[in-house]
């Protein structure tokens, strides 16, 4: 899913999401599919969108929607959205066509067709009982601006998933147009294929834009602000040396362009990745808070994934499944170790200091004490679709990232300081590449043999299974104390509950402490308000800055939504002992030997 997602009362941006469909080139050398919407019409939330093909055949007799979209690892089925379909011959008499699932048109004769014209509406604004999509992942359209996604809006006929599309979007001329495509002479923006498309968000409108080069790439930087309190050059400022440090930690950039786009309005949701772009939903209000801390952090993550899955993925990402989602196990890979990169990369190039990196892993370990802890990364991977997956895919940036953290340092420690997971990663992406995909299934094997056997054995405790991380163990070796837990004998007030962010944007409760269960709270309870004030995501941080200012025994009102009843529930904060979590510090009588791995482990080799 790739997303960023709040983690309430922790405040943790979780980025979403994530891994790519990796496209490949239609090589039979067929025409392409021509696209046309007039974004000039915007007053119903409807694209008006009209496809021209003349050589369908009964292999080509129906029309697909996406069911789901390549990183976003939840259902969309885009087809709901969908609010007129229509076929027609060279003389434009309309053929006969019928809706046969949630995602599917047929059409009755397809040699006929000369034009298919639908239209689809704006994911955002349109009410749905179930499975909202992801705003960074979703369909815009405003008087000032539009945010296109290729499969919130574009379909495909089945068997020409490989074609290539030519794209002529017909909007006001003084709008600006950010986007990863390039286009032809006339402005008609070419696709290799519908996995393309998807890849690549288009965001047009009253557009601010900044440019760099970082190492003969250029990076381009488009900006939406509602109220134009945010400019590109802004955001290239606060970005800049991010951008610097991955090109240092990837041993330069594997694209030649690269297109960053940012939209500002009410809320903050996220982002969302692609091989040649991202996408960020993003609050005006908070921008100067966020500038110097989590825009930089998105972007270390968000922009990693040029690596990781653009040139290492499986089969499955490089060919994928718009009507059934099919999963891949490796989520470790393409989320975990993506996190992992965005901050010790922050760590190597001295943006921030050891203590500070310190800070981010103890977050991350105790975000992942909320999280089902039976659930192996490989089971959260596969299961990743599913309501019990979707509870749990936010860990995926916190175990995902501890885990690839702790097979560094044990590469680093099999090699004696020569080689460790950012060094193996640039090794596969030599190996592999945006056109060649490794094994599903034989993954673990082919890093084994460029690693040594005990990576095998890693990958078995640790991603396969879920048995306990070895995260004292294994910070030893570089000489770095982890105390699990250290009790500081004062007390401190506190709800007793944990809230984590569920599907559907709903905050859920993930587990109550024995003193907090006579107030009434349980664990899976959905907190809808807070002393009568509705939550949600516009709202939740000032909400739960009020709750942490409460001392305990004063009462406030939450209210839940509990097996479809709304309850009020009268609590109060308690007072408990406050235990420190996770706690890493340098230990000073750490031996030559680790002193030498941790300095190794602090430098990229």
């Amino acid at each position: 899913m790739k997303k960023f997602l709040f983690l309430c009362l922790l405040l943790f941006l979780i980025p979403t999401g994530c891994s790519k469909s990796v496209r490949k080139a239609d090589s039979g050398g067929n025409k392409p599919l021509i696209y046309e919407i007039n974004l000039n019409e915007r007053a119903d939330d409807l694209f008006k969108v009209t496809l021209r093909v003349d050589d369908l055949t009964e292999k080509n007799a129906i029309y697909q929607f996406a069911a789901t979209a390549p990183g976003t690892y939840q259902v969309m089925d885009i087809g709901r959205f969908v609010r007129s379909f229509s076929a027609f011959d060279k003389s434009g008499n309309e053929l006969i066509t019928k809706q046969i699932s949630t995602n599917q048109w047929q059409i009755e004769q397809p040699a006929l067709v000369h034009e298919i014209r639908y239209s689809i509406a704006e994911t955002w604004d349109t009410p749905v009982d179930s499975n909202r999509v992801y705003p960074m992942a979703g369909s815009s359209i405003e008087d000032d601006h539009v945010q296109l996604m290729g499969h919130c809006v574009f379909g495909y006929p089945t068997g020409m998933q490989t074609r290539p599309l030519s794209i002529k979007l017909i909007y006001p001329k003084s709008w600006e147009t950010g986007t990863a495509l390039r286009h032809d002479k006339n402005g008609a923006y070419f696709a290799d294929n519908y996995d393309h498309i998807v890849d690549s968000p288009i965001l047009l409108g009253r557009l601010s834009k900044a440019e760099l080069k970082i190492k003969g790439s250029r990076i381009e930087i488009y900006t939406y602000s509602a109220t134009d309190k945010v400019k590109s050059a802004d955001i290239l400022d606060s970005v800049k040396e991010i951008l610097q440090s991955a090109a240092k930690f990837m041993n330069g950039l594997p694209v030649d362009r690269y297109t960053f786009l940012f939209h500002f309005e009410d809320v903050t949701f996220g982002a969302w990745e692609h091989s040649y772009s991202s996408n960020y939903i993003l609050s005006e209000e908070s921008f100067d808070r966020q500038k110097d801390t989590s825009i930089p952090a998105m972007v270390a993550h968000e922009f990693f994934h040029v690596v990781t899955p653009l040139n290492i993925h499986s089969e499955i990402i490089e060919q994928f499944n718009f009507v059934e989602p099919v999963p891949s196990e490796h989520l470790w890979l393409y989320e975990g170790a993506t996190e992992w990169a965005a901050h010790i990369m922050q760590l190597r190039s001295g943006l921030i200091q050891l203590d500070n990196y310190l800070n981010r892993l103890t977050g991350k370990l105790k975000t992942d004490d909320h999280f089902n802890k039976s659930m192996s990364l490989k089971e959260l991977a596969l299961q990743a679709y599913s309501p019990d997956g979707q509870q749990q895919y936010a860990n995926i940036y916190m175990r995902g990232a501890i885990v690839a953290g702790l097979l560094d340092i044990r590469l680093l420690e099999l090699s004696q300081g020569k080689r460790g997971l950012r060094e193996v990663i640039n090794q596969l992406s030599r190996i592999y590449g945006p056109t060649r995909a490794f094994s599903e299934n034989g993954f673990y094997d082919a890093l084994t043999q460029i690693t040594y056997p005990e990576i095998a054995h890693f990958f078995d405790n640790y991603v396969k299974r879920a048995n306990p991380l070895p995260v004292s163990e294994y910070y030893a070796k570089i000489g770095l104390k982890h105390f699990p837990e250290i009790r500081t004998g004062e007390d401190k007030a506190t709800s007793g509950f944990k809230i984590v962010l569920g599907a559907d944007e709903k905050f859920i409760v993930a587990g109550v402490d024995e003193e907090a269960k006579k107030f009434g709270v349980l664990e899976g309870d959905a907190i809808v308000g807070f002393n009568g004030q509705t939550v949600n995501l516009k709202n939740i941080g000032p909400l739960f800055a009020q709750l942490k200012k409460l001392e305990a025994g004063i009462p406030y009102e939450l209210t839940v939504e509990r097996a479809n009843a709304t309850l009020n529930l009268t609590c109060e904060k308690i007072n408990k002992e406050e235990i420190k979590r996770h706690v890493l510090e340098i230990d000073a009588d750490a031996t030559p030997e680790q002193i030498k791995l941790r300095e190794s482990w602090m430098r990229n080799i």
